[in-house]
């Protein structure tokens, strides 16, 4: 049961009513996470709503995109966005053995995805100054300085919605991660 308020989308009105609207729309239904986000804040589901389409249209592909936003998710034990971008890096063309070397860090047999989610796992997991070896080992890897740039706006999008799941207990309306 979640912890924070949650209504059904389909009594839901004003902002909140057009945001599950558009994303009833875009892809089918209204994914749990994102009812009780607007049920609680329809100002927050229109920011990240806004914040995930920026990414979207960042230098990075769908695979980097989620292969940052499993590393995060795993490294911040939030169970809902794992199983909700396992299930996405599924259909952007990953194994489920990728899925889950990627998320846990181990090796996944795509070097370069493995580089990039060790990037975004060293930023979330320590403090402080992030050592020029780990920015190096990026670039090794194959990405550009607005790469490195837009894997931060990444971090900075799937952080929001851990946390709001961790808080939240979100109920899992995906999968669960395998």
């Amino acid at each position: 049961m979640p912890n924070l308020a949650s209504r059904s989308t389909e009594t839901a009105t004003g902002k909140a009513a057009s945001l599950f609207g558009a994303i009833t729309k875009a892809i089918g239904a209204v994914p749990n996470a994102y009812a009780d986000i607007g049920s609680n804040s329809p100002l927050a589901l229109e920011a990240i709503l806004a914040l995930d389409a920026a990414v979207g249209r960042s230098s990075l592909s769908a695979t980097e995109i989620e292969a940052i936003k499993l590393a995060v998710s795993n490294a911040s034990g939030c169970t809902y966005c794992l199983a909700a971008h396992g299930q996405l890096a599924e259909k952007r063309g990953l194994s489920r053995t990728e899925v889950r070397s990627v998320a846990t860090g181990t090796p996944s047999g795509e070097a370069r995805l493995d580089a990039l989610a060790a990037f975004a796992r060293t930023l979330v997991t320590t403090r402080g100054d992030v050592p020029i070896e780990t920015l190096n080992a990026v670039r090794k890897a194959g990405f550009t300085d607005a790469q490195i740039v837009d894997g931060l706006l990444a971090i900075t999008s799937i952080t929001f919605t851990n946390l709001f799941n961790r808080v939240n207990d979100t109920i899992l309306d995906f999968p669960e991660f395998p």
